[in-house]
């Protein structure tokens, strides 16, 4: 009878392990065991998984082929995981793997009222939790800073009981922040930075409340249009030319092309005079480094040498 007890508080113990609870916007999720059965949305969230080493514990991915963001690296990284739909999933996508954890974001594969949200997944037992910079479209946050991405990584690595691994990547992360900002804090001004997604009879772009606004400025930048109270959002051509961009940066991806979104500001009659087209300063950065996931950082040391090359030239071999 003894012997029962204690293996049955042994097999209790181990069910119980992981119970553990983390935010996602304005819940809290809770869990008594990792999820086994997951799927993701968007490259750069898939990413994130990815750097986790959880490709096991997932069952598929969504939303990158439908919008051409699809590289070979992640392929090879993916190896036998199914693309589940080429943009935004189904309920019924996500029932046909037998999903149990949706890793989505509001706009990044989820909308308010939408048919895919935390509430009309619950009764189907699937948890979801959300990117942490996209809660801004469901209830009050600070502006998109790098402690989006590592909250992220660090609740991922909860959830799914690699806390070690999760806090030696986002140990590294901060590691390259802090060396990113030790060479542009001896910059004489910050840039004047604006970011083209896309758009032509409106840009779309980065506010604040985007992760590629704290790029900017850790790169020894400032974001023209940082007092734009969104994330992602569409603002007008008047206010880029007025503002005056030393720089701009470029998101590569889609159906139009870098050179052809440069080539189509070069021609823009109201941007003839803008410092950043007349000294054909552009850096052009792709979709998964624009967007909260494990590229920010290396994207950000790429934005800091285009904005202050004469610094990173200086720098001498680490």
């Amino acid at each position: 009878m003894k012997a029962y007890t204690l293996l049955l508080g042994l097999v209790l113990t181990s069910s119980f392990a992981h119970a553990t609870t983390v935010s996602s916007c304005d819940r809290q999720l809770n869990f008594t065991k990792p999820p086994e059965r997951a799927v993701s949305h968007d490259i750069n969230l898939t990413e994130m998984m990815f750097a986790l080493g959880l490709q096991d514990r997932m069952v598929g991915y969504s939303g990158i082929s439908g919008y051409l963001k699809l590289t070979d690296k992640f392929k090879q990284q993916a190896g036998n995981l199914p693309q589940l739909a080429e943009k935004t999933p189904s309920i019924e996508n996500l029932l046909a793997v037998n999903a149990d954890f949706f890793f989505a974001g509001w706009n990044y594969g989820m909308r308010p009222g939408g048919p895919l949200t935390p509430h009309t997944l619950k009764p189907f037992d699937i948890s979801v939790y959300e990117l942490t910079e996209s809660c801004i479209h469901i209830m009050s946050k600070k502006a998109a800073n790098f402690s989006d991405v590592y909250n992220d990584l660090l609740n991922l690595g909860t959830i799914f009981g690699v806390e070690e691994k999760a806090k030696s990547l986002v140990e590294s992360l901060k590691a390259e922040i802090a060396d990113i900002a030790s060479i542009t804090a001896n910059k004489e001004k910050p840039v004047s930075v604006f970011l083209y997604d896309s758009g032509q009879d409106a840009p779309f772009t980065a506010g604040a409340f985007a992760i590629p606004n704290a790029m900017i400025e850790a790169a020894g930048g400032v974001n023209i249009v940082n007092d734009l109270p969104s994330s992602w959002a569409k603002t007008n051509w008047e206010t880029v030319a007025e503002r005056n961009p030393e720089v701009i940066v470029i998101v590569d991806y889609g159906k139009t092309t870098a050179a052809q979104k440069i080539a189509f500001l070069q021609q823009h009659p109201g941007l003839s005079h803008v410092s950043a087209i007349k000294n054909q300063r552009f850096v052009t950065i792709d979709y998964a480094e624009a967007t909260p996931g494990i590229k920010n950082v290396a994207a950000t040391r790429k934005l800091a040498e285009a904005f202050h090359p004469a610094l990173f030239r200086s720098k001498p071999e680490r």
